[in-house]
Parts: structure tokens; C-alpha cells; sequence
């Protein structure tokens, strides 16, 4: 994607950290997409809350948490997003999980996209499309009431034409 547009940050929550590393795009197959992503992080368009790293240090693969030891600069530290990230909690209150025992880092991606002008990655789905949703707001929920773009990481190869 090169038109002469201004490229958009991509704030990338911990559920399409899982599902590129450790369930459907995993990098022995998917071998050029660490270098799209990579791409992407030198043009500081690929972030995430520190807040990501924490929760993919204790769910994520052993091979997740090499990569993201590794580009350790793509996460943005928490004291930097967390007047945004409270006042995105103190409006959406359902945002949170009740049986959450850490701080989750919802808010928090939602606040990085939100003060760069950028694109949420989630693979989260919206309360709407749940059976039985635990909580009445998710990332995509919020992000359409706030007016953030938000899309999958599906989406995100697709917005930057990547064919792999």
C-alpha cells in the first residue's frame, strides 16, 4: 500500500499476536510474514501496549515470546496511554471481564490506535455476534463507538495488499 497516502499505525491486541504465532499463521509456514511485519515495525506502523506483552508472556508460545523479546521497542509503555485507556474504561465499563485477576490490555490498544489516528488489530468479535457474551462491549464494539477503525489481522494483509 504505497499511494502516496500517510501510512496508519496498526495497535495490535494479544488475541492476533495468538492467532498469527500460534494457531493459523504460524511462521515455519507463513515464512514471509515475520518479514511483512517486520516491515511494518520499521516504519513504526505495527505497536502494541506494553500492557500485549505481558498477557502473551503468560498465554503465549515459547516461539510468540522469543519474536516479541526480540522487537521488545514495539511496546508502548502503559504510563503513556493511561489517561486514554482510563477514560476508555470509565465509558465502556462492560469493556472489562469481571473475572480478569490482571489489568487487561483492551483499553489500552484501543488508546494507542486512538492517539496516533491508527487501526485496531483484534480478532475479537463484537457482543452482537457472541452466543452468550460475557461482557456487553468488546474491542470491536468499542472501536465503532468511538469511531477507531478496527479490523482483523486477516484484514490488516489485505489492507496492505500482502499475498503470501
Amino acid at each position: 500500500m504505497s499511494d502516496g497516502a500517510p501510512q496508519p499505525i496498526y495497535s495490535v491486541d494479544s488475541s492476533s499476536f495468538m492467532d498469527w504465532q500460534a494457531r493459523y499463521y504460524p511462521s515455519d509456514v507463513f515464512t514471509t510474514l515475520v518479514a511483512r511485519v517486520d516491515a511494518l515495525i520499521a516504519g513504526n506502523r505495527f505497536v502494541a501496549p506494553t500492557l500485549v506483552k505481558e498477557e502473551i508472556g503468560v498465554v503465549g508460545t515459547t516461539g510468540l515470546n522469543e519474536w516479541a523479546d526480540a522487537r521488545s521497542g514495539i511496546f508502548v509503555p502503559t504510563v503513556q496511554l493511561l489517561v486514554d485507556a482510563q477514560a476508555i474504561q470509565n465509558q465502556f465499563a462492560g469493556l472489562r471481564d469481571p473475572k480478569a485477576e490482571h489489568e487487561e490490555a483492551d483499553a489500552y490498544v484501543i488508546a494507542l490506535a486512538k492517539q496516533h489516528d491508527g487501526i485496531v488489530v483484534t480478532q475479537e468479535t463484537s457482543a452482537a455476534e457472541k452466543r452468550n457474551p460475557k461482557r456487553t462491549h468488546y474491542i470491536p464494539d468499542v472501536c465503532r463507538e468511538l469511531g477507531i477503525p478496527c479490523i482483523s489481522l486477516l484484514g490488516l494483509m489485505r489492507r496492505e495488499g500482502w499475498t503470501l
